[in-house]
């Protein structure tokens, strides 16, 4: 769907969007270690917090007694979980209309743990983070050790605890066609199982908040809760009914949240320190360390498919059976329905479809990332490799056998953007498909393709406001909230308003200001595609009134002018021209500026991507290759290749990291992997030594291209494009290809010996 209904959308000329090395507002900061996140605040006699962490997989706190951990000399206060503030605080948040964002299970301080190392039962304020550590292992708690699930399977099992919801209610089916006529049409039927191992959020800077209560100083009267360490987008919705302060008197001061990929709940270290400012008349920080924060990015998942497919490759029935861990009651387990729902196979003519998600609550931690349905994709490019090797045809071949074309599933034709991609990842890959198991590489490795193609999906759920404004200083402003958090949409957003107004790319300023509306941070990516769309008509709008405001000074009409450079020349004469800041405090208004400024609220229309597949316009494209020692199990990906159709490119360099980000996730199918002890439901793993993320150092080369269809319906007919193309799967597809033999993720060395039956 191309940007038809908004302004210049069929834009033919591009002068800053799109272009490649533009330098990031906030870039330099980052990389040389300026930047300051909200833990990284100090204050005047700034206190310390820290929660007691629960030991067992699943406990509830019977009794506890603090008397001695209170008694320690530079404790200064020490909070249960039955204290009067927190129940209070419990009952406004159960009442508030809009109900606070994070798996709280009804308390900032609970007293029963879901998960190994959760929260629970105290926190201890002390003037040294040693002294609160000190304090913590003086208190005396009687646990009651309650029975815990960390596999999804065996949550499924009859003698299986139930942990808040019985899982044999969190199941969804769907199914269209006749799924019975299709596999007695299909010549040959084959069924598989596949896996996804739980993966680690890794999240690179620790989450927490320093508080504290003071009266502003251009503020009404009244205490004022300032906080660091919480976004200043969604943060509210949490503090507004915990600590009933409306918006004049929440100053969020948090910019730098460092790389968030879709988290969006907000933890407890992050909500408690205002209780503890309040309590103590005291700033207080309370963070989180990187084993606070070690919880699973995607959850495990179990999968059993069913393919009927005809001898030219045709797939003519799919049954599909997937268990999901969710992680902790509360976490997103209506992205059970969704995947049910949107099955890979949605992009091919196969009608025949039946697909049964089976979600189950577990103790394995909370899901803090929003990554559920795109990882249920994995499913087809193993299902094409494995028609290709049956039927000893090319993967590229049958992927463009079975895709339907951009109107339905009932299309006969392959989306262009498709075979753009594949045809240009065919010649950067040097691609030469060999059934699996014959290609021996000259260092006596074994050589293994593989190939996937996704839609690009994206979101256009939520409207935006967005202003921009000319001054007299020759800039162009655009107010925004923030937070930075590794997502780069503000960059792109300042092209689309460069773009529009005809300004030099560095004469756009991106003002963060914390009580600003506009927030280019919206899920899926809503922030850089949907976002910009509002922007670019804001940025119109307020070149109209820059148009007319510069008429006079010309004595000429509106449309006999137009800009370039931060200029407002005369087309009849471009040497006439001046700059923008011209137009701003002129004749009759002494030395003030009256700033020139417009605002646009609204969202793009919506995208395809909500047919679930059944529509398709922008698509994407993977190949991975891979080299396999057969003597050591060592798997070395020697080359990615990534072929992507994001409608229009906004900010170049936000595309490629984007695909390197998503390549990053697919390599870390050969390694990553979260243990636990099952008994008692404890992390074996959490840190970045025993947890084995893929580094630089273990790539080889990842080559990156776009393929403009201008076919998204957001700006320019921009799309958004990395969540599908994130496949832990992916390279057990190029194992496979090498060595014949399909092994679940992680695929270690000892997994391909003991394949290959050496081990």
């Amino acid at each position: 769907m191309a940007d038809l209904a908004g302004s210049n959308g069929q834009r033919a000329e591009f002068k800053a969007v799109g272009r490649a090395n533009v330098p990031g507002r906030l870039s330099f900061t980052i990389a040389t270690g300026r930047a300051k996140y909200g833990t990284d605040a100090v204050l005047p006699d700034m206190l310390h917090a820290k929660f007691l962490r629960s030991p067992h997989g699943r406990a509830r706190v019977k009794g506890m007694d603090v008397s001695k951990a209170k008694a320690l000399e530079g404790v200064v206060d020490i909070v249960t979980w039955d204290d009067p503030d927190v129940l209070a605080m419990n009952k406004a948040m159960a009442n508030a209309e809009v109900k606070p964002m994070a798996g709280l299970q009804g308390s900032v301080i609970p007293g029963e743990a879901e998960t190994e190392n959760e929260e629970i039962g105290a926190v201890v304020v002390a003037v040294t983070p040693e002294i609160c550590e000190a304090a913590i292992k003086l208190i005396k708690v009687e646990w009651e050790v309650l029975p815990c699930v960390v596999d999804a399977l065996d949550g499924l099992k009859p003698d299986a605890p139930i942990i808040r919801h019985d899982p044999k209610k969190l199941g969804s089916t769907f199914t269209q066609g006749d799924v019975e006529a299709g596999f007695k049409e299909a010549d040959h039927i084959v069924e598989f199982d596949w896996t996804h191992t739980r993966t680690a959020s890794h999240i690179p800077n620790p989450n927490g908040s320093v508080s504290w209560w003071e009266q502003d100083p251009w503020g009404s009267e009244g205490q004022t809760l300032y906080i660091e360490g919480i976004s200043p987008t969604w943060g509210a919705f949490s503090l507004r009914p915990m600590y009933n302060v409306n918006l004049d008197k929440l100053r969020r001061l948090t910019l730098f949240q460092g790389g968030k990929y879709c988290d969006w709940i907000i933890r407890r270290s992050q909500l408690i320190t205002p209780l503890l400012a309040r309590r103590t008349g005291k700033p207080v920080r309370c963070v989180n360390d990187r084993q606070d924060d070690f919880y699973p990015a995607n959850p495990q998942r179990y999968s059993h498919t069913k393919i009927g497919f005809k001898n030219d490759g045709t797939i003519v029935a799919v049954e599909e059976s997937t268990i999901a861990d969710q992680g902790c009651p509360g976490e997103m387990a209506m992205a059970g329905n969704f995947e049910a729902r949107f099955s890979p196979f949605n992009t091919t003519r196969c009608i025949n479809q039946k697909s049964f998600f089976q979600s189950v609550y577990t103790n394995s931690g909370h899901n803090t990332l929003s990554q559920t349905s795109p990882f249920n994709w994995d499913v087809m490019p193993a299902a094409e490799q494995i028609v290709a090797e049956k039927l000893g045809m090319d993967v590229l071949d049958v992927a463009l056998k079975n895709v339907h074309g951009p109107s339905s599933q009932t299309d006969p034709g392959v989306p262009p953007g498709l075979v753009m991609c594949i045809e240009k990842g065919r010649k950067a890959m040097n691609w030469k498909w060999h059934p699996a198991g014959t290609r021996r590489l000259p260092d006596g490795r074994m050589h293994g393709l593989a190939f996937r193609y996704a839609m690009s999906p994206r979101h256009a759920f939520q409207p935006y406001t967005a202003t921009v404004t000319i001054r007299g200083d020759n800039k162009v402003y655009v107010p925004l909230k923030g937070p930075w958090a590794g997502i780069y949409s503000a960059e792109a957003n300042s092209l689309v308003v460069a773009e529009e107004l005809g300004a030099k790319a560095e004469d756009v300023i991106l003002e963060y200001d914390e009580k600003a509306i506009f927030t280019p941070v919206g899920g899926g990516s809503d922030g850089s595609t949907a976002s910009a769309w509002v922007m670019k008509e804001a940025a119109v709008a307020c070149k109209k009134l820059l148009l007319e405001l510069a008429a006079p000074k010309f004595k000429a009409r509106p449309e006999d002018l137009d800009t370039k450079d931060t200029m407002v020349y005369l087309k009849s004469d471009p040497g006439r021209c001046f700059p923008f800041g011209k137009f701003i405090g002129e004749e009759g208004f002494g030395d003030h500026d009256l700033d020139i400024t417009a605002t646009f609220f609204g969202r793009p229309p919506a995208t395809t991507w909500n047919q679930l597949g059944k529509v398709l316009d922008v698509m994407n494209t993977s190949f991975c290759e891979v080299a396999v020692d057969t003597e050591t199990g060592g798997v070395e990906v020697t080359k990615f290749v990534v072929v992507c159709d994001p409608g229009k490119v906004l900010r170049m360099t936000s595309f490629e990291g984007q695909l390197h980000q998503a390549m990053f996730f697919s390599q870390g199918g050969l390694s990553e992997e979260f243990i636990y002890d099952k008994a008692t439901g404890v992390k074996l793993n959490t840190n970045m030594f025993e947890y084995k993320k893929p580094t630089i150092m273990d790539f080889g080369p990842i080559e990156t291209y776009a393929v403009e269809t201008r076919g998204g319906n957001a700006c320019y007919g921009a799309s958004g494009i990395s969540h599908c193309m994130a496949a832990p799967f992916f390279p057990s597809c190029a194992v496979a290809n090498a060595i014949g033999k399909w092994i679940a993720p992680p695929v270690t060395p000892d997994k391909v010996l003991k394949a290959l039956g050496k081990c």
